[in-house]
């Protein structure tokens, strides 16, 4: 079976070189190429050592189309303007796109759904497997247990982190409210401060602490009349992220075009 070409989009990141490293180590797939923005200093500078790797001889290039339309799959861990352009892109050459940027807007995902009428994208504001399973679990338990439980969603990042709640907090918040037949826009309680009020029956709470080096932590809690369920989620290493895109990217192949998620990847969807 050919190699499926792989394009990493901002190669030069966090993400970007652990997703080249992650392409190295699976079988059956090629590094086809590493782009960063216009006006990088990482341009045409080799992927695999700033992935920490021998050369590869993939320089980081900021032309993206070219590439496109020798590869299978874009991995995409950027921003949300450039996720936009880029699903624009595989929709314009059939390319499958694999997103993980978090962030997104309402508009943005407006677009992105608009491509994916064209290419697969499997968009997920998580790609490890324990997230996805813990997403899972939150629609089940926030389905079972009534409105005397009230939900909290705690997260912590790094310092560097330039978006909050997290693209997992949402996600997690996304399949409570799912679990309890609510619009999470409509129940969404965030930055409370000062004099706020009994908390609304009903909400979905969110948190968010940022400092240091933390991946990611997020515990969703339930909390009831004289009892407390916590199910929480540690990520100690960012390649959690990257082999659930390769995957998803492998996943992908042969699929007719549309907009999927980390749970139809793991076949989740139904749980």
């Amino acid at each position: 079976m050919p190699d499926i070409r792989l394009i990493v989009a901002g190669a030069g990141g966090r993400m970007g070189r652990t997703l080249v490293r992650a392409i190295g180590e699976t079988p059956g797939l090629m590094l086809a190429g590493a782009t960063e923005g216009e006006g990088s200093p990482l341009l045409g500078q080799d992927s695999g050592v700033l992935a920490g790797l021998p050369p590869n001889r993939v320089v980081v290039t900021s032309e993206v189309h070219p590439l496109a339309l020798a590869a299978d799959a874009i991995l995409d861990f950027t921003v949300p303007a450039a996720t936009v352009r880029l699903a624009a892109l595989a929709s314009e050459t059939r390319i499958a796109h694999i997103i993980g940027t978090t962030g997104l807007s309402a508009e943005n995902e407006k677009l992105i759904a608009i491509a994916a009428q064209r290419s697969v994208i499997v968009k997920s504001g998580n790609m490890s497997l324990g997230v996805n399973l813990l997403a899972a679990l939150v629609r089940r338990v926030a389905r079972t247990l009534d409105q005397e439980f009230d939900v909290e969603i705690l997260e912590m990042h790094h310092n560097k982190k330039i978006d909050a709640p997290s693209g997992t907090a949402l996600m997690l918040g996304r399949a409570a409210a799912e679990g309890r037949n609510i619009d999470l826009a409509q129940r969404s309680a965030r930055g409370r401060d000062g004099e706020t009020g009994a908390r609304k029956a009903g909400d979905i709470g969110f948190a968010s602490l940022r400092g240091g080096t933390v991946v990611g932590d997020h515990t969703v809690v339930f909390a009831g009349p004289a009892e407390r369920i916590e199910l929480s989620h540690k990520a100690e290493d960012r390649m959690i992220f990257a082999r659930g895109a390769v995957k998803a990217a492998l996943w992908a192949k042969g699929r007719k075009p549309g907009l999927y998620s980390m749970a139809d990847v793991l076949g989740l969807r139904d749980f």
